[in-house]
């Protein structure tokens, strides 16, 4: 698709959303129903593509996407009556008398650009939530994960008008052309790298935006942890999708005393969720691409391998691995890492994580095992970044009644649910006057009189 061609594609859905198609409550209902039909019927082939493009299984494709999409659907047609409504607001002594109310009104044409790690989930969701809003929506998919793309595309052109919603796929070069094109809203989901660039094209337009980044994202373990169910759940959350995960541990901090049976827990785990072999095990996924392969091939250190470090170059696929004696000046430890490497550090004392945490980017999410009390509070109060568990990993933002979003470096914005109808909406405030009654304090000439009532009133 050219410039020209996605000019017009966005014309004709500004046309659409200023004859008023978009604003009638009942009018996005409907077009959200059609989205959950059209999931239902094309289970099938959402989960052929996501197998297709990452290895996924049908149980983890239904669990870590099409499951999540449907929920938020539910949620959303559940919720988007009392979301959509106008709401009183209190009116303040200067605007008495008077009304005061607020009225959610959606931006008008949004662009969501989606990454390729979940690549039906991280497309759909945000559509939900801006078409829920009352918005008209191009989509473009990553151009990594083609197969779902092409379901994508399927799915909106068959159940949507492409003045509702249009999927544009493509390459680099597409996503350059629409984010030269003046959209109302922009959400972005990727790294960091390419979220500087939305963001500088975005500022050229004063167009708002949302951007879900990443980071590397700690997980605590401290001495009073029960150690079986923490490996359990960390094995879990860091192998999910081979590693391909924003919020996956990034990397494990555990108390010194404990390391070596928490080792040898997640060394029991790992056999327990994904056997003696993972590379021959149907569930297990594999990388996306040859060059992200060859990336995480290089952070492995041999000499630092602990559990796993096998790989199969053909199928793209990488053990589920654990290094050990990693210091925060190790090379795995400069970005995220985004895959099934999971590099151990430890340290002394409480105040010694907090300040090596608290010294880096803030992360995209935190997660501490730890049945002390005290030391949740700590983590949770001293600490910044963008969500996440105590004695859990991931699960977070299973929740459409939750936001999910990050901070600083880790992002800007949050979605699901009721913050998601919000990132998409504009709440516009008005004030409704009679012409009964109008006060002559507020007019010039300011004499001393009107200045010591207009002090007295607005204390």
């Amino acid at each position: 698709m050219n410039q020209d061609d996605i000019l017009k594609t966005l014309e004709s859905q500004r046309q659409f959303f200023r004859e008023g198609h978009t604003r009638g409550v009942a009018s996005r209902l409907d077009v959200l129903r059609r989205l959950r039909d059209g999931i239902l019927d094309m289970e099938k082939e959402i989960l052929a593509a996501l197998h297709e493009d990452l290895g996924k299984s049908a149980a983890e494709a239904y669990l870590s996407e099409i499951g999540v999409a449907l929920g938020e659907l539910r949620f959303m047609m559940r919720h988007v009556k009392s979301f959509a409504k106008p709401r009183r607001a209190r009116a303040s002594l200067a605007q008495l008398p008077g009304r005061c109310r607020i009225l959610p009104e959606p931006y008008g044409t949004a662009l969501i650009i989606s990454p390729w790690n979940y690549p039906f989930l991280l497309a759909i969701q945000p559509a939900i939530d801006a078409i829920a809003a009352g918005n008209t929506v191009v989509i473009k998919p990553s151009e990594h994960a083609p197969a779902t793309s092409r379901v994508l595309t399927q799915l909106f052109s068959h159940r949507l008008l492409p003045e509702w919603a249009v999927v544009i796929q493509g390459d680099h070069r597409e996503s350059q052309m629409l984010l030269e094109c003046p959209f109302d809203y922009i959400f972005y989901t990727g790294g960091p790298k390419i979220g500087r660039i939305v963001m500088e094209k975005a500022a050229a337009q004063l167009t708002p935006v949302t951007l879900e980044l990443g980071g590397k994202s700690p997980c605590v373990v401290d001495e009073t942890a029960n150690l079986a169910l923490a490996a359990r759940r960390i094995v879990f959350g860091k192998y999910l999708n081979c590693g391909q995960t924003c919020v996956a541990p990034d990397y494990l901090y555990v108390q010194e005393d404990i390391c070596e049976p928490l080792m040898a827990a997640i060394g029991d785990e790992i056999l327990a969720q994904y056997g003696q072999s993972p590379l021959h095990n149907p569930d297990y996924g594999k990388i996306i691409n040859q060059d992200h392969f060859d990336r995480l091939m290089g952070l492995i250190d041999r000499l630092k391998v602990s559990i796993g470090g096998d790989c199969n170059p053909n199928t793209l696929q990488i053990a589920p691995t654990v290094l050990k004696e990693i210091s925060f000046s190790d090379p795995i430890m400069e970005d995220e890492i985004f895959g099934p490497i999971l590099p151990v550090l430890t340290y002394r004392h409480l105040e010694e994580a907090i300040g090596e945490i608290s010294a880096r980017p803030h992360p995209l999410a935190l997660y501490l095992f730890s049945e002390n009390k005290s030391v949740q509070q700590k983590l949770m109060n001293d600490l910044q970044f963008g969500g996440g568990c105590i004695n859990d990993t991931i699960l977070h933002l299973a929740s459409s009644h939750m936001g999910f979003g990050g901070i600083g470096g880790s992002g800007m914005g949050s979605y699901h649910g009721k913050a998601g109808f919000d990132a998409f909406t504009h709440e516009k405030a008005i004030l409704q006057k009679n012409a009964f009654f109008d006060p002559a304090m507020r007019y010039p000439p300011y004499t001393d009189a009107k200045a010591r009532l207009l002090r007295r009133l607005m204390r």
